[in-house]
């Protein structure tokens, strides 16, 4: 529960520190630009208000890990939601209305996970998990994201390291294998989410679960 706060503060930080001119570049979100990803934040924060407050008595039938879905194909731009998601952002128009509503709805949904029992089972897209693993999940969530905010902009921070730390130990599990000892945390879950081709060495370095990525999470 900590550390989804500690990520989800650190990604809400950097993105007030944002100038106006940082949200028309482009973000690591294929066909995103930071605007898009900032709206596509916000939508995020929605869902955690929303799930946290939708308890449900079934057993749990995933944790923190299985929450996520591997899919074969990277995203195209053309799924129904990304695209009202471009749609959105573009409405704002001033950064700052963005930035905003960000920090509104996300302070909220910030709150309620502080306050959540990590005990209490809760239902979100045809799934039930205990609110501290659907928590836990999102750590992975804001951690990635977070490196889409900044992969055009190195003057702003990055994510927390514990936050790296645990989301790279997710996407291991995922994996059912580890990355090399060698890689870097960021550089495991760039190259191990497809944000980033690795290089001969790298790819040398990955052996078989190099034939196994990218991982593309949904």
């Amino acid at each position: 529960m900590d550390l989804f706060s500690r990520s989800w503060t650190a990604l809400r930080t950097a993105v007030a520190e944002l100038r106006d001119e940082d949200f028309a570049q482009p973000s690591g979100c294929t066909g995103w630009l930071v605007r898009d990803l900032v709206c596509h934040l916000v939508i995020d924060a929605q869902d955690v208000l929303i799930t946290l407050v939708t308890p449900t008595a079934t057993a749990p039938t995933r944790d923190a890990v299985t929450y996520w879905h591997v899919a074969g194909t990277p995203p195209t731009g053309d799924d129904p939601l990304d695209a009202l998601t471009v749609r959105l952002a573009a409405a704002y128009e001033e950064p700052g209305l963005l930035k905003f509503h960000l920090d509104d709805v996300g302070s909220a949904a910030g709150r309620a996970a502080g306050l959540a029992d990590p005990g209490l089972r809760v239902a979100t897209q045809d799934m039930v998990l205990t609110a501290g693993d659907y928590l836990c999940a999102y750590v992975l969530e804001w951690t990635l994201h977070h490196l889409d905010l900044i992969a055009h902009l190195p003057d702003v921070a990055g994510p927390p390291a514990e936050g790296l730390a645990r989301t790279r130990e997710m996407l291991e599990r995922i994996a059912g294998a580890a990355f090399p000892a060698s890689f870097s945390d960021e550089d495991a879950l760039l190259i191990g989410t497809g944000r980033r081709a690795p290089t001969e060495a790298e790819t040398a370095g990955l052996g078989e679960l190099a034939g196994r990525l990218p991982l593309i999470l949904g």
